[in-house]
């Protein structure tokens, strides 16, 4: 994880250097130029009277006054490039959401179902019905949040199908709208957004895709789980469980092969 942050930390130095830069070598020279040209009967042309400046900052022969302008158009220059380094990864990371959804909204829900359960897909009979005990039983959500959590660790995402059993039969969402406050789609995608945002952190809720389906008068609800920023870990047993997908199931890893994993998985995407 440190060398995560160093590689990070790395990057934004970078950006900034770049920034300070343009505006040591663009942005300064350009304020001097406007300005010389208001008051010189024979002003230079831009590209001279930059060019002059560029040399004149390279050979160290700068008035006070003019040093003191490079620096703060340095300054400027390094919050710009931070603040376009933090702007391009906010719209990469949304353009690839927005690719990946996509992708997944063009696929038709009976083709996925015949596919079976795989690394990327799993069906889940109820998000908190016990359909053996014929009861309400809240630690059924654990089971969810634990595969959500597998999906969201994985570098491709995943789908999973909640009112569906593992061979495929469609079960419907009637029994878990029943344990609801508000007994419907959207009493249902509230309470699983908010177990996710409790259990595995709100800010990976924006990774999180609920959409719901009705196949033979039966709801299905379908959540497609793009790639997480971060390693998102799940409490079990007062004790934070890192989960990943392996084949058609979900398992947890030990402390040794996390570390592992998450290093290989978030360093060289951030």
């Amino acid at each position: 994880m440190l060398s995560i942050w160093r590689q990070q930390l790395k990057l934004y130095v970078v950006a900034a250097l770049i920034g300070e830069l343009i505006g040591v070598v663009l942005l300064a020279p350009s304020y001097h130029y406007i300005s010389a040209s208001k008051i010189s009967e024979n002003p230079l042309s831009s590209v001279e009277y930059m060019s002059r400046q560029i040399l004149y900052l390279l050979i160290g022969n700068l008035s006070d006054d003019d040093a003191t302008l490079m620096l703060f158009y340095a300054e400027i220059g390094a919050i710009l490039g931070i603040v376009s380094l933090l702007l391009y990864k906010f719209l990469h990371d949304r353009f690839v959401q927005i690719d990946y959804l996509k992708v997944e909204l063009d696929k038709d829900l009976l083709s996925i179902i015949r596919q079976g359960e795989s690394m990327f897909l799993e069906f889940k009979s109820s998000l908190r019905w016990d359909m053996v005990e014929g009861r309400t039983n809240q630690a059924l959500e654990s089971v969810v949040l634990k595969t959500l959590a597998g999906f969201l660790n994985s570098p491709k995402g995943g789908t999973l199908l909640i009112g569906v059993a593992d061979n495929g039969e469609i079960l419907g969402l009637e029994k878990d709208y029943q344990t609801l406050k508000k007994p419907n789609q959207d009493g249902f995608e509230q309470s699983l957004i908010t177990a996710v945002a409790v259990n595995l952190g709100s800010d990976v809720c924006q990774f999180v895709h609920v959409l719901f389906h009705v196949v033979d008068d039966k709801e299905v609800c379908r959540v497609i789980v793009s790639p997480a920023a971060r390693p998102v870990f799940l409490e079990q047993n007062n004790s934070p469980k890192f989960f990943v997908r392996t084949g058609g199931g979900t398992r947890d890893l030990n402390v040794k092969e996390a570390v592992d994993y998450i290093f290989n998985r978030w360093q060289y995407s951030k």
